[in-house]
Formats: C-alpha cells, sequence, structure tokens
C-alpha cells in the first residue's frame, strides 16, 4: 500500500463511493458520527483511538456530547488525502457501526477551528 500516495480526484471519487459515512473536505476526509449517549461516544473516541495507534495515523478529533468530529488527512503528504486517510476511514467506521453510531457528515463544519 503507498501510504504516502496522494490520491487524485478519480481515485478520490472511486473510495469515497465506498465510504458513505465521509466527504471530501478541508482537504481530508470528513464525518461526523452521533452515538447513543455521551458515554458511547467516548467509546467511539477510544475506538478511534486505537485504530489511530495501530495505524500510526492520528485524526482530528472534536467531541460535542453525543456527536464526534473526525478528520483524516496525512501531514506527512502536505496535508492531502492518502491510502492512509482511506484505511483509517474504513476501520473507524466499522467501529461506528458497531456502536449503533449514526453518520451526520453533511454536519462537519466548512471551517476548521484553530
Amino acid at each position: 500500500m503507498g501510504e504516502l500516495e496522494v490520491l487524485d480526484e478519480t481515485r478520490l471519487a472511486e473510495e469515497l463511493q465506498k465510504l458513505p459515512d465521509w466527504r471530501h473536505r478541508l482537504g481530508g476526509l470528513v464525518t461526523v458520527y452521533k452515538l447513543p449517549s455521551a458515554a458511547g461516544a467516548l467509546a467511539f473516541i477510544a475506538a478511534v483511538g486505537d485504530v489511530a495507534e495501530e495505524l500510526v495515523h492520528h485524526p482530528d478529533l472534536d467531541w460535542r456530547y453525543r456527536r464526534v468530529y473526525v478528520r483524516f488527512s496525512t501531514h506527512d503528504a502536505g496535508g492531502a488525502v492518502t491510502e492512509k486517510d482511506v484505511e483509517a476511514a474504513h476501520r473507524v467506521s466499522l467501529h461506528a457501526a458497531a456502536l449503533d453510531a449514526v453518520p451526520e457528515p453533511e454536519r462537519y463544519p466548512d471551517s476548521v477551528s484553530p
């Protein structure tokens, strides 16, 4: 897997077809998951942490009660989307489904707070 290979627009569109919970925005793969409870959100954050450690690829996270905002991009590739981001998004989606999370990618904001 060419982990630092930046995905071109065609390849990115193909991968997004396989990632219905995710969108390409702000130079990365973004989504929002709504969990059944705040405790569920914390369990999800822990699962995202496990994925991040397994792949040595850490997302930007924002926790708001039952919602968790997630953004993956590859800093070593200039903040672009790579295979590493796609793999991480797939794994996170599996954990989200297992925790009964509802995807709400349209809720991801149009700008990132510093």
